[in-house]
């Protein structure tokens, strides 16, 4: 397994601490996963390779981008 380095802002690292029982390292692997598989999906339907269907990618992305995995990590702020 490959070890990445993330930078945290202080003050969100002090309030992750208040969550010690999270294990942060799995949270953000499982959201690095879901994201992938998010994005590995739309390459396989743009097999076209379309204006279109590239403007679609890029509004599903939007779409999916602001979710409540995602929000978890603004109400650490």
């Amino acid at each position: 397994m490959t070890n990445i380095t993330l930078s945290i802002d202080d003050k969100v690292y002090k309030k992750m601490r208040r969550y010690s029982e999270i294990k942060w390292s799995e949270f953000v692997r499982k959201m690095i996963h879901h994201r992938i598989t998010e994005l590995e999906g739309l390459e396989k339907n743009d097999k076209s390779g379309s204006i279109f269907a590239m403007i679609a990618s890029q509004e599903a992305l939007k779409k999916h981008w602001d979710n409540k995995e995602d929000e978890i990590w603004d109400n650490l702020q």
